[in-house]
């Protein structure tokens, strides 16, 4: 779901992953279809907050009062929206999630849990500005496009079936099916393989910089996106 929330921070083996700096010498500034850089054959994106506009308090909008939307949303919570998302997008199945939540902030804010996940379709709000037309710009380059998210399968399916560039992308991992979450390194790995790729030829772009550098130990151009016309300068596309 929101890759700003979804750093595996449980595990020390997630964050010795992830403060590791064996990291490639790539520059995440530079322009990368160049040289010294050599050609790009292959993109991949994250999802949320990359392709798609994900708005996750959305989902609540008009059934609770603000404050209450924001109790379910609060960082400070151990136990809050942060950790049980990345429950869901490890591919727990959201019933056992609704049960550990309840031990911990009981039944009527479980409910509340409930009533987010019967309305997910909400925070699936559209596609980026100009992300469209950047995937339609590198396919017709023949640049092959990909997908790899930390998201649960009934959300990408959504997401697929309600804005067709999703549809365009070659293939997509998604962590819920891999019970694998960036910035494991296990992943990308998976997705170089899965995907063909050559490491040094292809970008991934992702808005957390934590699953940047994971993607940089694997040996792929991480780039830590911030916007359609960023991406655009990073790929040299005018």
């Amino acid at each position: 779901m929101s890759e700003h929330n979804h750093d595996t921070t449980g595990s020390s083996y997630h964050n010795d992953i992830v403060s590791s700096n064996h990291e490639t010498s790539w520059n995440p500034g530079e322009t990368v279809i160049v040289s010294q850089g050599g050609p790009i054959t292959d993109v991949i994106f994250d999802y949320c907050d990359v392709l798609l506009d994900w708005r996750p308090w959305r989902a609540l909008e008009g059934l609770y009062p603000q404050g209450v939307i924001d109790m379910f949303f609060d960082p400070a919570d151990e136990w809050g929206f942060d950790f049980i998302d990345r429950l869901l997008d490890s591919g727990v199945p959201a019933r056992e999630v609704l049960t550990a939540y309840g031990r911990h902030h009981g039944p009527a804010v479980t409910w509340v849990l409930r009533m987010w996940l019967e309305h997910e379709e909400r925070a699936i709000f559209g596609v980026l500005d100009g992300m469209d037309q950047l995937v339609g710009d590198l396919q017709e380059a023949g640049v092959r496009v990909w997908g790899l998210t930390n998201f649960t399968t009934e959300a990408v399916d959504i997401a697929h079936a309600r804005f067709p560039v999703f549809s365009r992308l070659q293939d997509t991992i998604v962590s819920s099916q891999e019970r694998l979450l960036k910035p494991d390194p296990a992943l990308y790995l998976r997705a170089i393989d899965r995907f063909a790729v050559a490491p040094r030829s292809t970008v991934f772009f992702d808005d957390n910089p934590r699953n940047t550098r994971g993607a940089r130990i694997t040996g792929l151009r991480g780039v830590t996106f911030r916007s359609a016309a960023q991406a655009r300068a990073v790929l040299g596309l005018s």
